[in-house]
């Protein structure tokens, strides 16, 4: 089924959405409660969660009080006064809708109807960890410092995508979420996670960071996502090389000492099914082990012809606290992807072939088929030697197994005269990656003539190899139908490949260790200066051959690099609710793997940033807005040698500058958005190839987005959510040689969703709608090539969660 079959999904949404809002009236005022005996800030979030009611209050009130265990079935009002017996808290009724907490020597005398529902004025507490936490912001972040350091004192432009934007979203993967921060592209084919940031690739378009450490080749499930960061600029200088655009850093789930258990059912689309499970509470009474297991199944069809796939993904997690001031967290994810391989739509002329983005080019049998296996195990621990001094030491082991059974592509623009194009194939069923990362951190704080200081120094390794081998063919053999009709593809039969076929071996190999140091000075409360630097020595070799791995290995070469990458940034905060700040950052980049002429390998790339700019929180700290304007120039990109050919001079240089706006929060009462806008303006400004004076591939001028959700807040109708969004991208380059470009587009979101209480358990039912107004999308081309990678069609998803 394709689901153009769309009223049927459309009338059992729907009806899945009214069905608990017809019976909502009929539930009795009681609501069941299992709240174990914890911090008063959590029980008041988990008392949020099973009322449906948002409680914020003052952000010291809470602090350093125990809420008793409450379970059973009690009328909102009536757990309110239980959780806050003996706390010294009370509560006046404002309005209808508002109750205030208060110390018990302010108390106003209390209303004796049932309690509606509940909005605390002051300051949005919550844990955000807690799985029912709605905000859409944070208030800190460890990717910029490898500290928790508040973001209005970080004097770098960073944002945040909290799991319950990705929850109202539906979205599935990474780019799905990204797509709310500014200047953020995807760049890579569908197989993997990679983005442009700021204009510039993320180290071979595909690497990510995972709880501060790196992983190349990376492809993410979310079902065990807390939070994305997203650093912009240079992040040398904490986390060695690395390309200059900025850092996106993925941080999991971790297991919890409250009971949560979560299931939930998601059908949309092309035969979309996808199911998914987070379980996490404590083994032991005094909670001192804890467990976390997340797991996700998906099968569907795609867009486009003959493709489809299916994932199975299992992530167990264990947390043990020995004492106080010492924890010790084991987690291990595994992930089986199979989906049919896809390289995108080829280009004619200067635009993107003139056909349904559904058309497939490959072969169109059951040889097109890429694996992707991978598994990772980490630790990480911690000791608080006292109230100011901190060690933490993380790890992981990554290992991809990557097969492409049979692949096509073209590699060039279609034949206007024939209307056809050329292909290639490859067959490549061994491509393994092992990596392994560690770092162990120092933070420290004290204080010094009148300054307060948070330091840090740490040291870090990490190493990466990589083996190929398989067929490889441009243009592919006869028996492969190596020219293709653009407009009426013929699909047929591949042969199977021998080993004795086998024409492409390569090995890749990278290690680096680092050494680094920051210290964040804060002067009258309001001036915060940071500085620091990272020295790294860097070692990068490449192999390949047509005859064997063997000779591969062999013919590796190796290149050698070192570098010091300093930083320094300033943050001024005239009031509380306003940080102006700038940093200078230089970085250390990829290493360049061409020859100079003398034989040698040119020397890696370097880059530079100046940035300055204001971070803003209103609505009481609800809602925060960063706006930066930047310059980031990049050098010692390889380009050709004019007097030898065959060889390259590291003169190449590309800059970007521009101006980037993002926001994210609550506005109202029940109403939470996040925003995003950027000017890039990228281009190659050293080139020998004539790509001088070009922009950098697919990155817009323009580009903005908008997502917004409320709540209804009305007793009658609480539980009710709906929302939409738009999301809009100027026209891009295909490639440095700009000569072709992919149109803008404009998409729009739509959202429609209800959540009611169930005994002790929270049922929420979604529909959410993407590309409502069934725009042709291309997002990204295909490396800075002739092929690009085309967005669904108008297309629908409904979920059903249970939560308790």
């Amino acid at each position: 089924m394709q689901f153009s079959d769309t009223d049927r999904l459309t009338g059992l949404a729907i009806a899945a959405l009214l069905l608990p809002t017809l019976s909502s009236a009929a539930e009795p005022a009681s609501v069941g409660f299992d709240i174990p005996a914890q911090s008063l800030a959590g029980a008041l979030t988990r008392f949020s969660a099973a009322t449906g009611l948002q409680v914020l209050y003052d952000g010291d009130l809470a602090q350093n009080i125990g809420a008793p265990a409450l379970k059973g079935n009690y009328s909102a009002e009536q757990a309110l006064r239980k959780l806050l017996q003996g706390s010294g808290l009370n509560y006046r009724f404002s309005n209808g809708n508002t109750v205030t907490l208060e110390k018990a020597a302010t108390v106003a005398p209390q209303s004796a109807n049932t309690m509606p529902p509940v909005m605390v004025n002051g300051k949005v507490i919550y844990d955000p960890t807690d799985p029912y936490n709605t905000d859409y912001r944070r208030s800190d972040s460890f990717a910029a410092t490898k500290t928790d350091t508040p973001i209005m004192e970080t004097p770098m432009s960073i944002q945040v995508i909290p799991k319950q934007i990705l929850k109202d979203q539906q979205a599935i993967r990474i780019k799905d979420a990204l797509k709310n921060v500014s200047g953020v592209f995807w760049a890579t084919d569908p197989m993997y996670e990679g983005f442009q940031l700021r204009g510039f690739q993320t180290d071979g378009t595909t690497t990510l960071y995972r709880n501060g450490l790196r992983i190349r080749r990376a492809q993410h499930e979310v079902v065990n996502l807390e939070q994305l960061e997203v650093l912009k600029g240079p992040a040398a200088a904490m986390y060695g090389r690395i390309e200059p655009g900025g850092l996106i850093n993925v941080v999991t789930k971790k297991p919890l000492e409250t009971r949560y258990y979560a299931l939930e059912q998601q059908f949309g689309s092309y035969d979309m099914y996808r199911t998914t499970i987070d379980a996490t509470g404590p083994i032991n009474d005094d909670h001192s082990l804890l467990y976390r297991f997340d797991a996700a199944y998906q099968n569907n069809e795609l867009f486009i012809d003959k493709m489809d796939q299916e994932r199975v993904f299992v992530a167990p997690s264990l947390s043990w606290k020995p004492s106080d001031r010492t924890e010790i967290n084991l987690n291990l994810e595994y992930q089986y992807d199979t989906r049919t391989s896809y390289t995108g739509i080829p280009v004619l002329g200067n635009r993107p072939v003139n056909v349904p983005v559904s058309r497939f080019y490959g072969f169109g049998t059951d040889n097109d088929t890429s694996v992707f296996e991978k598994v990772l195990v980490g630790l990480d621990w911690s000791h608080q030697f006292n109230d100011d001094w901190k060690i933490q030491h993380r790890f992981h082991f990554y290992n991809l197994d990557y097969q492409i059974l049979n692949s096509s592509a073209i590699p060039g623009p279609v034949n206007p005269n024939t209307l056809t194009a050329t292909r290639l194939v490859t067959f490549r069923p061994i491509d393994e990656t092992d990596t392994v990362a560690t770092s162990i951190d120092l933070t420290g704080k004290f204080e010094l003539f009148g300054t307060r200081h948070q330091v840090l120094a740490g040291f870090d390794y990490f190493w990466e190899k990589a083996e190929n081998k398989g067929f490889f063919r441009n243009p592919a053999p006869a028996s492969h139908r190596p020219v293709v009709d653009v407009f009426n593809p013929v699909y047929g039969q591949v042969p199977s490949f021998a080993a004795s076929d086998f024409n492409q071996f390569g090995t890749f190999t990278q290690s680096w260790y680092g050494t680094y140091f920051q210290d964040q000075i804060t002067l009258f409360d309001k001036l915060h200066i940071m500085g620091g630097g990272r020295y790294d020595w860097a070692t990068r070799g490449n192999g390949s051959s047509t005859a064997s791995l063997e000779a591969a290995r062999t013919n590796e070469t190796e290149i050698k690099d070192e570098a010091f990458s300093p930083r320094v940034g300033v943050v001024y905060q005239p009031w509380p609710w306003l940080s102006l700040y700038g940093n200078y950052v230089e970085s250390f980049g990829s290493a360049n793997t061409a020859l100079a002429s003398t034989g040698k390998p040119l020397d890696a790339e370097t880059a530079q940033q100046q940035e300055v700019g204001f971070k803003v929180e209103l609505f009481d700290k609800k809602l925060l807005t960063t706006v930066a304007f930047y310059e980031l120039t990049k050098q010692n990109i390889a380009t050709a040698d004019l007097t030898n050919p065959r060889f390259s001079v590291p003169t190449g240089e590309a800059r970007s500058r521009g101006i980037e706006v993002d926001v994210s929060g609550q506005v109202t009462d029940g109403l939470s958005l996040i925003a995003s806008y950027a000017y890039t303006d990228a281009v190659i400004t050293k080139d020998n190839r004539g790509n001088q004076g070009h922009k950098l591939w697919n990155v817009p001028n323009n580009s903005g987005s908008l997502w917004a959700k409320y709540s209804v807040q009305e007793s009658f109708l609480r539980g009710l959510n709906f929302g939409a969004g738009a999301y809009i991208v100027g026209e891009r380059e295909g490639n440095n040689a700009n000569d072709w470009q992919m149109p803008g587009y404009v998409r729009v979101d739509a959202l429609i969703g209800y959540a009611w209480n169930v005994g002790q358990s929270k049922v929420t039912t979604q529909l959410n709608v993407n590309n409502l107004l069934d725009k042709t999308i291309y997002e990204t081309s295909a490396f800075n090539g002739y092929l690009t990678q085309p967005g669904a069609p108008r297309n629908f998803m409904g979920s059903i969660r249970v939560e308790f």
